[in-house]
């Protein structure tokens, strides 16, 4: 109640709380920047500390270790996306157009968001183990399609490890030789997963060219 005293509009927390808020946030952006940079494994606290511009002994009253800060940070940045696409899907009705979608907006990372692009190739199949964000997303939309009758014959574990492999290699051929290829590869490669799910072709190619629903600023 005392908080309250300065006023409903007062920030939440006391100033020591806001400073611990905001070093607990430099070393998760850090670490962000570390994996895109693909030296998330080998970095040292040193380097992360110095990365984050705060004192070395600050780590350790954030996190117990390097590996618990880069799983953290993974995790926050990769639900921080999922929620956007989930709530871009969130007027479809199709497994199938779900599926796609996710993946399309996704792969297009390269082109409209480079700095997560390059954080997605920089953790690579790692994702994969992450509880949270785009692996467990797409597991659960592939499921609902085999449950609906749309997706049949793949074992959802062997499709989600072609669609991470596949929206990896894609994003990293977009980094590594950007004019190669153009946003459509992103959406032949959706047509062509859904095609291993089983989706007829005629019908994949519709869903995976129908026109990408907004998704709001990162």
């Amino acid at each position: 109640m005392a908080q309250q005293a300065a006023g409903d509009n007062a920030p939440v927390g006391t100033r020591l709380d806001r400073r611990k808020a905001r070093t607990r946030q430099a070393l998760v952006d850090a670490a962000v920047r570390l994996i895109a940079e693909g030296r998330g494994e080998r970095a040292s606290i040193q380097e992360i500390t110095e990365a984050a511009d705060i004192g070395f002994g600050s780590f350790y009253n954030h996190f117990d270790s390097k590996e618990v800060l880069f799983r953290t940070a993974s995790e926050e940045v990769l639900e921080r996306w999922g929620q956007l696409i989930d709530r871009a899907c969130a007027g479809l009705d199709d497994p199938a157009e779900v599926f796609a979608t996710s993946l399309r907006i996704s792969g297009r990372l390269g082109w409209t968001h480079p700095d997560l692009a390059r954080f997605l190739t920089g953790a690579g199949l790692g994702l994969l183990d992450v509880s949270w964000g785009l692996a467990p997303r797409a597991r659960r939309d592939i499921e609902a399609g085999q449950a609906a009758g749309r997706f049949t014959g793949t074992h959802p574990d062997v499709a989600l490890s072609a669609a991470a492999g596949g929206l990896l290699g894609l994003l990293r051929v977009h980094q590594d030789r950007p004019g190669d290829i153009g946003e459509s590869a992103v959406d032949q490669l959706a047509a062509a997963l859904l095609r291993m799910l089983g989706v007829p072709a005629r019908d994949a190619g519709r869903v995976a060219t129908r026109p990408l629903p907004g998704i709001e600023a990162w």
